[in-house]
């Protein structure tokens, strides 16, 4: 039976870089974020409902979604974030257990479901363990304004539309602290993929 392991962790957290280092380790990863940006394609489900709700001023000129526009309302409205997340949390959950039922088919012992809104969504009530990645949010800050060209108070904003980190931790069955390196921290993943192979999780001791 596949074991599911729950990645999540704030934004610019470093989650990408576990993504890498499983992938590596011939672990199946199913990207939460990756199935969110693809059901707002046109033609799915996703686009038709938040299409629905926020109008047509989220759309560009090729009539595809403006991640952009939308972002900026959702990130500046916690009642318009809320809304989104009530339309595209259930389509993120149904290709989630997709996945996970092919995996099954596959005989995967393990398998990593990266999803930054984990406890937001109650999701690791569907894990057998999670794990959160964690920074400072000084750290944090200077990562996703860095990455994503933001400013400080959009950086912010979009930090603080998620779950405090301190409340992440007391959920989280394993907490790694990425505040080093890639190298670091892939050090330090490989100590729990150790770990959980000893305590035999996932059916490899």
């Amino acid at each position: 039976m596949t074991k599911i392991l729950g990645l999540t962790g704030g934004i610019a957290s470093g989650k990408s870089t576990a993504d890498v280092f499983f992938r590596d380790k011939q672990i199946p990863v199913i990207d939460c974020d990756q199935i969110a940006h693809d059901i707002l394609n046109r033609d799915e489900k996703g686009y038709e409902l938040v299409l629905k709700h926020f109008g047509t001023s989220i759309l560009k000129s090729d009539r595809s979604i403006n991640r952009s526009e939308l972002g900026q309302i959702v990130f500046n409205d916690k009642k318009q974030l809320e809304t989104l997340n009530g339309i595209t949390h259930p389509l993120i959950f149904q290709e989630i257990q997709a996945k996970i039922a092919l995996n099954n088919m596959n005989k995967n012992s393990l398998v990593v479901v990266d999803a930054p809104v984990l406890f937001e969504s109650n999701g690791q009530k569907y894990c057998d363990f999670t794990l959160l990645i964690a920074i400072p949010e000084s750290l944090q800050m200077k990562r996703l304004m860095l990455r994503d060209h933001l400013s400080e108070r959009a950086a912010l904003k979009r930090i603080r539309s998620q779950m405090p980190l301190s409340q992440k931790e007391k959920l989280a069955d394993f907490v790694i602290n990425n505040t080093g390196t890639k190298q670091d921290l892939k050090s330090k993943l490989e100590k729990l993929l150790l770990n959980i192979k000893g305590e035999d999780l996932y059916g490899m001791s």
